[in-house]
């Protein structure tokens, strides 16, 4: 989900969009490939033949129902599939078009091991699902997504005559070719509407309403599951007069997980930082970076001054971490090990303005952690606010080597320098 520079920031695919200078990727729910389809057919929208593989075995009896040749991808979450390659034996490519009889083989290589992409990484994303779908002949590709616009107070649909390719490209080239149809979150999505859209998008006739079925049902994706952004690419015509979604990304708001259970039960933790995964059991809002000063914060305004303050004094922080009003020495303990844990950390910034947030219960839960797992990092504290004294006796008390301060930017300075 790449962001498209020539669109206002209101109406971007990209869920990068912070304006200072730390930049932040909303972490919301994103399914497989196999599992979106799953969603889409459910709600009536067009999509190709396809079916779950979970072992060698599985692959090669279920490739027999679909013919001479075959699609195969690999199931990982990370863009770049088709130009990628595996880590433990080379094999190149996760996406390929083969022989029925030449599945078993492939899957062997793919399942198992580790897709390297442009955004997985070089440690890559494990591959333990793979998804067959039937092979198909293209002749025209389209664009489709749906997401939240804050200027139009609702969703916002995004098409394009031309898709298959990075839609930021095509934006760039021809900034006209990008339709944008706000559509009243009350009103919904008519389907004089998605007639419309279609029509704008290049399709005519019987494509053009099977187009409008699709896109209908794709705004019903998007509202009853939740959803933050459904993304088609392409939404194409096939040789055969049909009009499918072939390939699609939907994230889904963690905040509904509440009311999406069934949907959230699908999540693959294997393929999320086990950081990210671990802070999530104590409801820690934390997001992984690739800095080196560890950041414990209170309160998302204040945890997104601290990494910025770092990042103007040198230093580059390794996390995003609001420990939230609501946080106890337990889930203070808990974010304490995680970010000491992560081997980029090379120092640790615990900045609270105790608020609803008490200093001492952070004090606390930092020296009931670091008497657990011992102290590896060098360790600043910046406390102020309520019970600030209390927090900073308890501290004190602990006999840890704590470098202590009152003021913020003092503070900051000193875990860039001990980071360096």
């Amino acid at each position: 989900m790449a962001m498209m520079a020539p669109l206002s920031r209101r109406a971007l695919p990209a869920v990068a969009r912070a304006a200072a200078p730390v930049k932040l990727q909303r972490r919301n729910l994103a399914l497989h490939e196999y599992q979106s389809m799953e969603i889409f057919q459910k709600f009536g929208v067009g999509v190709p033949r396809t079916t779950a593989l979970f072992s060698v075995a599985e692959a090669e009896a279920k490739a027999k129902d679909f013919g001479d040749e075959v699609v195969i991808k690999a199931q990982v979450l990370a863009v770049g599939r088709g130009l990628g390659h595996f880590k433990e034996n080379g094999f190149q490519g996760g996406v390929h078009v083969i022989k029925t009889a030449d599945v078993k083989e492939v899957a062997g290589k793919m399942l198992g091991n580790s897709l390297v992409t442009k955004q997985s990484g070089a440690a890559g994303k494990p591959c333990n699902t793979l998804m067959l779908a039937e092979k198909f002949e293209i002749k025209t590709e389209k664009y489709f997504a749906i997401l939240m616009d804050r200027g139009s107070g609702g969703p916002l649909m995004i098409g394009s005559k031309t898709g298959g390719t990075s839609i930021e490209d095509i934006a760039e080239k021809d900034p006209s070719a990008i339709i944008k149809v706000p559509v009243d979150i009350i009103a919904g999505c008519s389907e004089a509407m998605a007639k419309d859209m279609s029509n704008q998008m290049g399709f005519t006739g019987a494509q053009a309403d099977a187009c409008a079925k699709s896109i209908l049902g794709l705004y019903k994706v998007f509202i009853d599951c939740d959803a933050t952004m459904v993304e088609i690419n392409p939404l194409a015509e096939l040789v055969d007069g049909r009009v499918i979604v072939c390939d699609g990304k939907v994230a889904f708001d963690d905040n509904a997980e509440f009311r999406q259970k069934e949907i959230h039960a699908k999540r693959d933790e294997t393929q999320e930082d086990p950081q990210e995964v671990e802070a999530k059991k104590y409801d820690l809002n934390y997001i992984k970076l690739d800095g080196s000063v560890a950041c414990m914060v209170n309160g998302a305004g204040l945890a997104m001054s601290t990494m910025d303050l770092l990042k103007h004094l040198g230093g580059s922080p390794a996390n995003f971490l609001d420990v939230g009003g609501a946080a106890n020495a337990t889930t203070i303990g808990a974010a304490f090990r995680i970010i000491q844990d992560d081997p980029d950390v090379k120092s640790i910034f615990v900045n609270i303005f105790g608020g609803i947030m008490r200093c001492d219960a952070v004090a606390e839960g930092i020296v009931t952690a670091v008497k657990e797992t011992g102290l590896k990092k060098p360790l600043i504290v910046r406390l102020v606010g309520t019970n600030v004294e209390q927090g900073k006796k308890i501290i004190a008390d602990s006999g840890l080597p704590v470098h202590a301060f009152s003021d913020f930017t003092e503070g900051a300075m000193k875990a860039v320098e001990l980071a360096k």
